[in-house]
């Protein structure tokens, strides 16, 4: 409106103040309406700011609320999924509602709930305002859905019969039954909050003897059906400790995976989010039936080691080329084999390739048990690399010259696609101009996707360590302002910053930050 009056304004004469006027009168009206404890809809979704919130929680017994930022990349992919979510929950008449809170508008409450990053999705259950429930489903519609789902209702069915139960079980490829003796007891309580967080299977409960019996049961277990690899695993719950929540849901995650996997764009989050602290990998081309057959001696190795070890079959054709280039590795080096060790991605080779299950076992035991070195990667070090003011260190070079005793070293470890390390490539080039006419100054940079350190991981990017001359291996990470001025300080005080007195300015509120991806 304000717009339309501003184009208008040379026509309208003496009618632009009535314009004015409008355009007040909305304003009072826009006021007015956020004052309101009124809840307005957007597709399904309730609008909530401080002064309906209250209201909102009094009327919906189960609310998930996402606080959101209008400017947030994150927040917009959601959004579509998140008024799909709000739809399916209202057409199934589902006591569970969704909202939403523009967080950079209704500060009051993004302060309330502890806001700090973009979306975060909170559940508030029962009116419940100071104890709401963070979300821990998958960000998009079925995740949001089934989530919900498990908190509206019982989170797991209750099976009563032999014909009901195994129905159940054959309902799809992975289910769970709770088979517990008092379903009012601890074990099966904790079962229940198992069941509310793993909503990706359906969990069915059972307390009649007859189903104990009938699937050859004596005290309480939780049991997995899958309809691959064994059909039945069966998890006792310990009589004198109960059942951990934590490590009931790291074994259903363990044996809910095949027991080798092929890496693909649908297995991939699986893979990944098992929490299985070693991954073995069998590189083939799957257009070769030679290479196809390594299969069968792969999966006998690979019962040995479940839970501590997945298998993982990677095409180096298809969806796995991606990942090559992190190994070091192109497709004509298939088929080959690797052990990662996924805590600090150190990658382990045997000396010379058997596909044997024997020797597949042996291999990872001697890794498991420390007799085996990781397999560095390492890329050749260019021609010019010293005589550049930046020095270009590789792994093979590495040593030779961050740990020269009469040198003191200053080396950014980068990524090439990192837009971080791009932006101060700059500053750093600057630097090594300054400095490049001290014979005991070195500034070096290395590309950490292309190189690794036995002793040293770097966890992101860029990473800046400073090795100061003299004996002990001694190194200092950098982790104030990337700028020339202030790198050349932290050099000239000896790889330290000098402490300056602290600069008292004017404190302004500032904006919350954007989530991270």
């Amino acid at each position: 409106l304000v717009l339309s009056l501003a184009w208008l304004g040379p026509a309208l004469g003496d009618e632009e103040k009535d314009g004015e006027v409008v355009a007040e009168e909305e304003k009072e009206k826009e006021e007015e309406e956020v004052l309101s404890d009124e809840i307005k809809e957007e597709d399904n979704v309730l609008v909530l700011h401080e002064h309906n919130f209250a209201r909102a929680l009094r009327e919906h017994q189960l609310l998930l609320v996402e606080f959101y930022a209008p400017w947030c990349g994150h927040c917009q992919q959601l959004a579509p999924k998140y008024v799909q979510a709000a739809a399916e929950l209202r057409n199934e008449s589902s006591p569970a509602r969704l909202g939403k809170v523009d967080a950079t508008a209704q500060t009051a409450l993004a302060n309330e709930f502890g806001i700090t990053s973009y979306p975060t999705l909170k559940l508030f259950r029962d009116g419940n305002r100071t104890h709401p429930i963070a979300y821990t489903g998958r960000m998009d519609t079925q995740g949001i859905v089934r989530w919900m789902q498990r908190r509206a209702g019982p989170s797991a069915t209750l099976l009563k019969d032999t014909d009901t139960a195994a129905a159940f079980a054959n309902s799809q490829d992975l289910v769970v039954i709770g088979f517990f003796k008092d379903l009012g007891g601890k074990a099966a309580q904790a079962f229940y909050e198992v069941a509310a967080e793993m909503v990706d299977m359906p969990f069915g409960v059972a307390e009649a003897a007859e189903l104990f019996q009938a699937y050859k049961l004596s005290t309480d277990t939780v049991c997995l059906f899958k309809k691959f690899d064994e059909r039945q695993t069966d998890f006792p719950v310990d009589p004198e400790q109960g059942l951990d929540t934590a490590e009931l849901t790291r074994l259903l995650r363990v044996h809910s995976l095949k027991l080798v996997m092929e890496f693909t764009n649908e297995t991939s989050n699986q893979i990944f989010s098992a929490k299985i602290p070693h991954h073995m990998l069998l590189f083939l081309n799957k257009s070769s039936s030679e290479q196809l057959s390594l299969q069968d001696s792969f999966k006998a190795a690979a019962s040995t080691f479940r839970g501590e070890v997945l298998f993982v079959v990677v095409d180096v054709n298809g969806y796995g080329a991606d990942v090559l280039s992190f190994f070091g590795m192109t497709p004509e080096d298939a088929p080959t084999l690797r052990l990662v060790k996924m805590e600090n991605n150190r990658k382990y080779q045997m000396e010379q390739d058997d596909f044997s299950d024997t020797a597949i076992g042996t291999f990872i035991q001697a890794v498991l048990d420390g007799k085996v070195k990781p397999h560095l990667l390492s890329a050749e070090p260019p021609e010019d690399w010293d005589t550049r003011p930046v020095k270009v260190l590789v792994g093979k070079t590495f040593e030779q010259v961050a740990f020269d005793e009469t040198k003191n070293v200053f080396i950014k470890f980068y990524a090439p696609w990192c837009s971080h390390c791009q932006a101060m490539a700059a500053a750093w080039e600057e630097l090594a101009e300054r400095y490049k006419d001290h014979e005991d100054i070195v500034i070096a940079e290395m590309d950490a996707t292309a190189n690794e350190l036995e002793n040293i991981t770097i966890h992101g990017f860029p990473t800046l360590h400073y090795f100061p001359a003299g004996p002990g291996r001694k190194m200092v990470e950098y982790k104030s302002a990337r700028d020339v001025e202030t790198f050349s300080k932290f050099l000239e005080n000896g790889g330290t910053l000098p402490v300056e007195p602290p600069v008292v300015s004017e404190v302004r509120d500032q904006p919350l930050a954007q989530g991270s991806p």
